[in-house]
């Protein structure tokens, strides 16, 4: 006889069964329920149903497809190639891929080559620091060459194929495009909207490039005049306006996307590096293959040279940016010229940019430009600036920054004179400056932060073992706090001095309880430091100076 516990057990067990039947049954019906059941269609009554009519065309807002088919046959796509070459240990690799790091267009320059002087240009910012990065930006110059990076002819590696845009603006077949869409290229070939398809396009060849611009000209042969773009002006250009991006993003030739002016006057390199590199940023969609492309205006107008991107996947992430028309027209015309170059004024001095507003309030100053090095022999030097002045007018003109004395200088002829006034120990000053060669002030100048150069130790003494760039305090600002010692003008990231939290702006009063009061008595301090010394630096911030020291240490690698 069964247990009165397994009665319970059969008798749950068969309740359990007889629950799923019924679910299952209803599940059953409620589908048939929901989804009706075959030959019930022909039971309902439609006939009060309307039909559906497509609507007559409309003539809705087409400024963009105007633009588009006004300016598309004037948008040209550029392939190159650069041929295998042998490689060289006396050539200069560059230590990041283009999808990894900021490049530039003469990241694998050689020793030697003529574009390395052009790096010190004119009035920059100060030596060492004209690699910097905004922070966020790893990615940030993609350069659009419309793939990864395989590698290039001098690593042995097969022809390289670059991926590019351009716009004509010369019936007789001159181009405008990037500078690192054609550099180094062997071969160069311009394919227009016209051309058959599957064919590699026209030759072309360089009439001349600026690297500073990242603007280079280039000329293909028509047989009959060719259609062109129309130049506008892009300081008329505000936050928010319309604009339009033409060009051939991973060799999608014709490709046309829309956005708005998101900035203006963006510098995306800081230093030397980007001294003439003030874009419009835009959020119109730009990808690899952009790069050389106009920006259009709601007037079909170019007001840009699409550039760069702001990037994390080496795809388009809302963030370009275009070389405005008005420095591209300017650039264009000295390359077109006898000497297919551009020449820019210099007064071959050095100053740091950007700097704290503490250092104008101990300098004495609000607007102007700090000089922080002359370069011997130079047209500063000759007449008469020194480091630690500051240059307030131009002609009488108050200059407001570093940007602003950029622009006044480099735009005036080699050989002309202007009047610079300057403020020196609190007295205000004039000299008479003749405008020199940028590329020719500078050329015996190396580049302060190369790991291989000499110059920098030859101007700055042992202060490269630290990573530093100091100056004398001046002396009406020595007079008016009391501080004397060396303010630090750059710290180069990656230094001694950075990794143990020495900052700019700061002044060191004394190197290893050694007191200094200037820039001699500095350099002979450190002048004796050796790898595997302890360094202990002793600073104040000139900005509270009775807060008291501050001290920095660490051992010298």
């Amino acid at each position: 006889m069964k247990s009165l516990l397994e009665r319970l057990r059969v008798s749950r067990l068969a309740t359990t069964f007889t629950i799923l039947a019924t679910l299952s049954a209803g599940i059953l019906i409620g589908s048939v329920v929901a989804h009706g059941v075959k030959g019930q269609e022909a039971k309902v009554d439609s006939s009060d149903a309307s039909p559906l009519r497509v609507p007559n065309p409309k003539v809705l807002s087409n400024t963009f497809s105007q633009i588009a088919k006004q300016v598309g046959p004037a948008v040209v796509n550029i392939n190159t190639e650069t041929l295998p070459k042998a490689s060289s240990s006396l050539r200069r690799k560059n230590p990041h891929s283009r999808q990894q790091a900021p490049s530039s267009p003469d990241d694998e320059q050689a020793p030697g080559d003529d574009d390395d002087q052009d790096d010190q240009g004119g009035q920059g910012g100060q030596g060492g620091q004209g690699q910097n990065v905004p922070p966020g930006f790893q990615d940030f110059f993609n350069r659009f060459f419309g793939g990864p990076d395989q590698g290039g002819p001098e690593d042995g590696g097969g022809v390289r194929e670059s991926l590019g845009s351009g716009f004509i603006v010369d019936p007789k077949g001159y181009i405008i495009t990037n500078n690192h869409v054609v550099d180094k290229a062997d071969k160069i070939f311009v394919k227009l909207s016209t051309d058959p398809e599957g064919e590699q396009g026209r030759p072309a060849r360089v009439v001349g490039v600026d690297k500073d611009t990242d603007i280079a000209v280039i000329k293909i042969e028509p047989k009959e005049p060719l259609p062109t773009v129309k130049l506008g002006n892009s300081d008329s250009e505000q936050v928010g306006d319309w604009v339009i991006a033409i060009g051939s993003p991973f060799d999608l030739s014709q490709t046309v996307t829309a956005g708005i002016v998101s900035a203006k006057n963006r510098t995306i390199e800081k230093g030397v590096k980007g001294q003439f590199q003030h874009f419009i940023q835009t959020d119109a969609a730009i990808n690899p293959g952009n790069s050389g492309g106009p920006l259009l205006n709601m007037d079909g107008e170019v007001i840009g040279v699409n550039t760069a991107i702001y990037t994390q996947s080496a795809g388009y992430q809302g963030i370009g940016f275009a070389m405005p028309s008005n420095t591209v027209v300017s650039t264009y015309n000295q390359l077109i010229g006898p000497d297919h170059k551009v020449t820019r004024g210099s007064i071959g001095i050095q100053f740091q940019p950007d700097l704290p507003s503490a250092v104008g309030r101990v300098y004495g100053f609000k607007t102007g430009v700090l000089v922080s090095f002359v370069q011997p022999g130079g047209p500063g030097d000759k007449g008469g600036l020194k480091a630690g002045d500051i240059i307030v007018s131009i002609d009488g003109r108050p200059i407001k920054d570093g940007d602003d004395l950029v622009n006044e200088i480099a735009g005036r002829r080699p050989g002309s004179t202007a009047k610079l006034g300057y403020l020196r120990n609190g007295g205000n000053q004039t000299a008479t400056i003749t405008i020199g060669d940028r590329s020719k002030v500078f050329a015996n100048n190396q580049v302060a932060e190369s790991d291989d150069s000499q110059g920098q130790d030859q101007q700055n003494g042992s202060e490269t073992k630290l990573g530093l760039t100091v100056g004398d305090v001046p002396a009406a600002a020595a007079a008016k706090t009391g501080i004397h010692g060396v303010l630090v003008q750059a710290v180069k990231p990656g230094s001694f001095a950075d990794e143990i939290g020495v900052a700019q702006g700061g002044v060191i009063i004394s190197v290893n309880k050694q007191k200094v009061a200037n820039l001699q008595e500095f350099r002979s301090a450190i002048s004796a430091l050796k790898s595997g010394q302890d360094v202990v630096l002793e600073l104040i911030d000139p900005r509270s100076p009775k807060s008291g020291s501050v001290f920095r240490a660490g051992t010298l690698p």
